[in-house]
């Protein structure tokens, strides 16, 4: 963990997204900052001391995954979300359940990728402008002085002797070509290149097309992830063994910069470091977020078509206690990752879980309904509140939308009474209500120059009023 908040920091980072439920925000900061805790500890002690798992008890639409994977993004944690409803289905029995560890490690792969492109994209980028200033002015080709088939043996065998590359050593073209290596360079190209990197360095031709070769994307192998569950990367093994297909592809300066950054970049590291990094980085900061747990409770009624509830319990306990599993970047140890469960428990109870289990989850946290009052500041105070939301998507349209704040009271009091009155939604409702009360300018607005518009209590009420009054209504529109 490089940047190391305390817990009321990171109470004050989820406080830009959720309203409320200090509660559950407290708990989780707790749980993370334990995890720093953990590492000032002598080592021998470091792996006696284990996480406390939370489990978020609360209705739908309150926060709970919101609470989970923003916590993730404050730290930079590996996160993964599961619905542990998906382990009912038959099917889904025995080790697919270490399905979720394994998508957690493509996760920190995928992070740990990232941050090395980013190290090096630079010096990257240096390169590939270079090689884009040479596609875009291209040399003069020279004539081929020999036809590759009349090759004579002992040319082939030090062809062969100096290079790894068999179709390149057979006179084919190599991945890495440099597009100088069969054209000559005269003092005109220079000069019309040098034009050219400084129109590149000033931006002046992103949007020109350019024609480059690169490598065709692998192909996804339903068998690649059954063949994961035993630690071994197909994909990579058969990479290994086949040369690389080269397929020719027409972009713009930009978007062909980004693809042979990516491309570069993947040469340059050491992934077997990453592979290495993004293991450590599940093992000891990896979120794993187990929703609709209530579900597998055996309290609950079990639907035909599904496998024993309490089974599944029993499939994701040894996950939950610590165990290795098997992955195709190596094998992942369980032992410090922290486990968030979350279920509304209307039909059933924690206790109804096995024994073993509550004992792994022993931090209970009650989520609460949101009030009249929490829908008003979840329409103005996250940064990414509703709001403003729809303000940033009208304004493509040359709309500037304002909401007054009558208008936003009378919204949160409509999906507040819409929760009391229907199936309660939690904050999910407020998305329905603006979407039916914004209708009309989203349709009509890319069609029409509307300029200013403010949306009033009025307006809310002619849009939903009624709709809203009208329980028959109400029950199939909002």
């Amino acid at each position: 963990m490089d940047n190391i908040l305390t817990p009321k920091e990171i109470v004050a980072q989820l406080d830009n997204y959720i309203i409320g439920q200090d509660d559950a925000k407290k708990a989780v900061a707790i749980a993370l900052y334990n995890r720093y805790r953990r590492m000032q500890v002598p080592k021998k002690l470091q792996q006696e001391i284990t996480p406390k798992n939370l489990m978020m008890i609360g209705p739908t639409g309150v926060g709970k995954t919101e609470i989970a994977r923003r916590l993730a993004k404050v730290v930079k944690a590996p996160f993964v979300k599961v619905e542990a409803t998906k382990f009912t289905e038959v099917g889904y029995v025995g080790r697919d359940v270490e399905s979720m560890v394994r998508d957690l490690v493509d996760v920190a792969v995928t992070m740990e990728e990232k941050e090395k492109f980013d190290e090096i994209r630079p010096e990257v980028r240096r390169d590939v402008d270079k090689k884009l200033v040479k596609l875009l002015v291209p040399g003069i080709k020279k004539e081929q002085r020999q036809n590759n088939n009349n090759m004579d043996f002992m040319s082939m065998l030090n062809n062969l002797q100096n290079s790894t590359n068999l179709q390149e050593a057979m006179g084919g073209q190599n991945n890495d070509e440099d597009p100088d290596s069969n054209a000559e360079v005269t003092d005109e190209v220079r000069d019309q290149r040098l034009t050219v990197k400084e129109q590149l360095d000033k931006g002046l031709l992103e949007d020109r097309e350019v024609t480059i070769k690169v490598e065709e994307s692998r192909k996804v192998n339903p068998m690649n992830d059954q063949m994961a569950q035993m630690g071994l990367d197909m994909g990579s093994m058969m990479d290994s063994l086949m040369p690389k297909k080269m397929i020719t592809r027409t972009l713009t300066v930009s978007e062909a910069r980004e693809l042979l950054i990516q491309q570069e970049s993947q040469k340059r590291v050491d992934h077997d470091e990453i592979y290495q990094s993004a293991i450590e980085r599940t093992q000891n900061n990896g979120i794993i977020f187990i929703d609709e747990f209530d579900k597998i409770a055996a309290g609950s009624k079990k639907n035909s078509g599904e496998v024993s509830r309490e089974g599944v319990q029993r499939d994701i306990l040894p996950i939950v206690e610590g165990s290795q599993i098997n992955t195709k970047y190596g094998a992942v140890n369980t032992d410090h990752i922290l486990f968030i469960a979350s279920g509304a428990f209307a039909e059933s109870k924690p206790s109804d879980l096995i024994a073993e289990l509550q004992g792994r989850f022993p931090i209970r946290v009650e989520l609460q309904d949101l009030t009249e009052a929490d829908f008003i500041q979840i329409l103005t105070k996250p940064d990414n509140a509703l709001t403003k939301q729809y303000v940033a998507l009208t304004r493509a349209d040359g709309i500037h939308l304002t909401f007054t704040k009558e208008s936003v009271e009378e919204i949160a009091k409509i999906a507040y009474n819409l929760n009391n009155t229907n199936q309660n939604i939690g904050a999910r409702r407020l998305a329905t209500v603006l979407e039916k009360i914004l209708a009309d300018i989203l349709y009509e607005g890319p069609d029409m120059q509307m300029g200013d518009i403010t949306i009033t209590r009025e307006y809310v009420k002619e849009q939903v009023g009624k709709i809203a009054d009208d329980q028959d209504l109400s029950r199939y529109i909002l």
